[in-house]
């Protein structure tokens, strides 16, 4: 039985159901990418696919987040993003990832003329720095969710969960459903 909290909206349970899934895998994990179904249609198209998933036969609404192969860790994110299409089956995605974040106050100490590792490196010695899992879906009508969760506050209870809260990767993952 999932720990996942009740939500209104589909999405928001896929969302929650991801990072409950990557919360049990345990922290310093790669990055994770989920293709999104719409659960009823999977029944329906492919029962023993949905049976070995253990959907049921429930009939509420909902999204079936199903991992995709391991992501390539040999190129930014972005790049490898921008290589993915989905087929017409797929109504979303979702990405997990790990990263450290700083509190908008440490924004006016970054050194001038930091590039890309040097900044990682100064962001990876901050005092303030947290550790924060983010996962991330979109659909493609363009919905949007996610979930943030921090390390130091690693519970089912704290996360915190909202369509704008990491924009950027949701117009990476938006972008994959782009002709």
């Amino acid at each position: 039985m999932s720990n996942t909290p009740m939500a209104a909206n589909p999405l928001t349970r896929a969302v929650l159901e991801i990072d409950e899934y990557a919360s049990g895998l345990g922290w310093d994990q790669p990055a994770r990418l989920f293709a999104l179904v719409d659960t009823q249609q999977l029944r329906a198209q492919e029962p023993s696919l949905a049976d070995q998933l253990g959907l049921g036969h429930d009939e509420t609404p909902g999204l079936t987040p199903i991992e995709q192969d391991e992501i390539a860790t040999d190129r930014p994110l972005d790049e490898f993003l921008a290589t993915i299409a989905w087929p017409d089956a797929v109504a979303g995605c979702a990405l997990t990832v790990e990263r450290l974040m700083l509190p908008p106050s440490a924004e006016a100490q970054v050194p001038q003329g930091l590039d890309g590792p040097k900044l990682a490196q100064w962001v990876a010695e901050h005092p303030e720095r947290q550790e924060v899992r983010m996962t991330v879906a979109v659909l493609r009508d363009g919905a949007r969710e996610s979930a943030l969760r921090l390390r130091e506050k690693d519970s089912p209870t704290e996360v915190l969960t909202g369509p704008d809260l990491i924009p950027g990767l949701a117009d990476a993952l938006a972008a994959t459903f782009e002709v």
